[in-house]
């Protein structure tokens, strides 16, 4: 086990009482951080390994808590569509092909991206999820892998089944980085026996659920046709709201099902409600779903994170990006510029997406006893100065080519931009040889009828 020093750097904890240090050192012993505050009060501690600078703002790592990552194969294959014809017609049909090697060379490309990009932490919901959780394990990314369902593919019991398998065998995987989740696609694929047996499953097990519900007004009319209710209010009806769940979109969310959730939140009483919303803004705006309404959400006590969706909805794993939209896209929607300030944008992607997926005692935040999971960003760039207010320029001006280096659980995975754990050309050129597979099937099989 490794002892880190980050130091100097400033330090921006997201904790709190978002203490911003600086000239700080952040100690690492191990898996975690021992230390956080000024350099010049820190206990005596013989390192290893010392990297800083001046120049190097430290932050919790970016925790992306929706995506699709071996989507990375389909990354611009379908862009310019609505949501229903964009799955019914090309998505899914394309993935009809996917092979499981497939899904670990994908996965590998998205965690190259993100760990690129300073994200350390990531909820994932895809098809062969076991050959993508071993490209997690690999990497040294900390993951919140789904075992997903979509009720309409064969066999729906044993896939049922398969998913509580996997839940036992990779809980706490990876030297504790894998957090599985249970992943019923939505209520508009998946009948009222497989829910109520993800549910059962959720609660034997005690892990959370994630779907997508409330994304598109044509899913709202579908899900009250087929289930008497608008998603949300089914959430809740079918039990799916008595234990953790993390829902993307709920773009359509209206004010009653917010009313609802904030009435669950104060019974509750612990900050942190059941359902909690991964906003996805870019996604929303390529697919033309809509204006999430978030600055409602937060008023009402419902905790919100941040996802970029999957490469074929996005184009990118980028959470510079849907920090930057939170913070601006509500805004423009509300007439009000204080909606969605920087710190509550940059938490939405910290401590906030550390809530989202009930790592909040581990993770989101830089404080003595949580896992070290660590960004520095090289603030020595143009378009970083004048420092008048760091938090302003983490959310309106920097980007993911400013990330300098990345640790997970104590481990660089990326120094001074460079990888420690993944051959990015092999990975990169493995992706390519696939993607280029899985076109030229589908174009087969749609020339086949």
């Amino acid at each position: 086990m490794s002892r880190i020093s980050l130091s100097p750097v400033t330090a921006v904890t997201c904790n709190e009482q978002f203490d911003i240090i600086e000239q700080a050192a952040i100690h690492i012993d191990g898996s975690r951080i021992v230390y956080v505050g000024p350099a010049t009060a820190a206990p005596p501690f013989v390192a290893d390994e010392t990297i800083g600078g001046e120049h190097l703002v430290a932050i919790p790592g970016l925790i992306n808590v929706h995506t699709h990552s071996a989507m990375t194969l389909l990354r611009g294959y379908a862009d310019d569509m609505a949501l229903e014809p964009w799955l019914q017609e090309m998505i899914w049909p394309f993935e009809r092909h996917l092979q499981a090697d497939d899904v670990y060379w994908g996965t590998l490309l998205a965690i190259c991206e993100m760990i690129r990009g300073g994200t350390t932490c990531f909820a994932d919901m895809y098809h062969f999820y076991e050959h993508g959780t071993h490209a997690m394990i690999e990497s040294g990314i900390r993951a919140c892998p789904s075992a997903v369902l979509l009720g309409f593919l064969p066999e729906p019991e044993r896939r049922i089944a398969n998913g509580f398998a996997f839940v036992r065998e990779f809980k706490d995987a990876g030297e504790g980085r894998i957090t599985p989740f249970l992943g019923p696609h939505s209520l508009y694929t998946c009948n009222r026996e497989q829910w109520a047996a993800i549910i059962q499953g959720a609660y034997d097990l005690q892990v959370p659920i994630t779907t997508h519900a409330a994304e598109t007004r044509r899913e709202v009319a579908d899900v009250t046709a087929q289930w008497g209710a608008g998603p949300i209010e089914t959430l809740k009806s079918i039990g799916a709201l008595d234990g953790p769940l993390l829902a993307a979109h709920c773009v359509y969310a209206d004010d009653r099902d917010i009313a609802m959730l904030a009435e669950i939140n104060a019974v509750q009483g612990n900050g942190i409600g059941p359902l909690r919303v991964a906003h996805n803004p870019t996604s929303n705006l390529k697919l033309a779903s809509g204006f999430a309404p978030v600055p409602k959400f937060l008023e009402a006590g419902i905790t919100v994170g941040l996802g970029p969706d999957g490469t074929a909805s996005n184009n990118n794993l980028n959470m510079w990006e849907e920090i930057h939209l939170a913070a601006l896209l509500h805004k423009a929607t509300t007439g009000d510029p204080t909606v969605i300030s920087a710190q509550q944008a940059l938490l939405m992607a910290t401590r906030e997406g550390a809530k989202c997926l009930n790592l909040e005692d581990s993770i989101g935040t830089l404080e003595a006893g949580k896992k070290a999971d660590v960004v520095l960003v090289d603030f020595d760039k143009p378009h970083l100065y004048p420092r008048h207010n760091v938090v302003s320029h983490l959310v309106y001006a920097a980007n993911s080519a400013d990330v300098d280096t990345v640790l997970v659980d104590g481990k660089v995975l990326l120094r001074k931009t460079n990888f420690t754990t993944l051959d990015v050309h092999q990975i990169c050129a493995q992706a390519s040889t696939r993607a280029s597979r899985l076109a030229t099937e589908h174009h087969q099989a749609v020339a086949q009828g």
